[in-house]
């Protein structure tokens, strides 16, 4: 028999996990800008999504959770469900129960609970709100960010209820979006929702002409998971939030 050695494998400072939409085209990419180079592994699995948004459908994913969560290799530094709207409807603290099912050790991390851990840490607590979705979807996550002491005082929205054509929005849109969300001078700062939803390549441009910060899902979900995993990400992804 050859004899052999066995070490760690890849990621030698954090082994992150990520449970994406079936019908998300953005997140993968966006997260490898972010580790690109870096001594992390991400390692993705899928859960099925209905194409049609609503609450009702969200919460559909809450049985197919546990499943999903399983296929993701053991030993995860970190788990992220990626879904923004669905991990209001099902609720953080759910989120984390069903993915610590089959890891148990992991910390757990979700897209609102990211954006809002991003807002405090920026220490912005009125916030433009930029979706991509209709108002059915955007209420509760409104209602979410006011229970947590976030006050919305700007919405814009692309009125979509399709999620695979939220990934065709092109970042020029997206830019267009903050600055219009951002005129309000009470502004603190711009949440742009959505994992599906392209922001990295225009993200640092938007805080340039806005004179504040942006907080896109994808961003914060990196940063709050290398966060977690105890990683010093600092200048790793792009705007304020990866400066801190």
């Amino acid at each position: 028999m050859q004899d052999y050695e066995l070490d760690q494998g890849y990621g030698g400072a954090a082994k992150l996990g990520l449970i994406v939409l079936s019908t998300d085209e953005t997140l993968e990419n966006e997260a490898r800008q972010v580790l690109a180079g870096q001594d992390v592994s991400l390692v993705h699995t899928r859960i099925r999504a209905e194409a049609d948004v609503t609450p009702e459908r969200l919460k559909m994913m809450e049985t197919r959770l546990p499943e999903a969560a399983a296929l993701l290799p053991e030993g995860l530094t970190a788990v992220g469900y990626a879904c923004t709207s669905a991990s209001t409807v099902i609720g953080p603290a759910r989120v984390t129960e069903l993915v610590r099912m089959s890891h148990p050790e992991a910390a757990v991390s979700d897209p609102i609970s990211a954006v809002m851990s991003g807002l405090k840490a920026l220490k912005a607590k009125r916030i433009g709100f930029v979706s991509p979705y209709v108002k059915e979807l955007t209420a509760p996550m409104r209602v979410f960010l006011g229970a947590a002491g976030f006050e919305t005082v700007s919405e814009l929205s692309f009125d979509l209820s399709e999620d695979r054509m939220v990934a065709r929005i092109d970042e020029k849109s997206a830019l267009q979006a903050i600055e219009k969300a951002s005129e309000s001078s009470d502004v603190d700062a711009i949440f742009v929702s959505c994992t599906n939803l392209r922001t990295f390549g225009i993200l640092e441009e938007a805080e340039r002409r806005i004179g504040r910060p942006v907080i896109s899902s994808n961003q914060a979900l990196m940063w709050h998971m290398l966060r977690l995993a105890g990683v010093e990400a600092k200048g790793w992804g792009p705007g304020q939030l990866f400066k801190l």
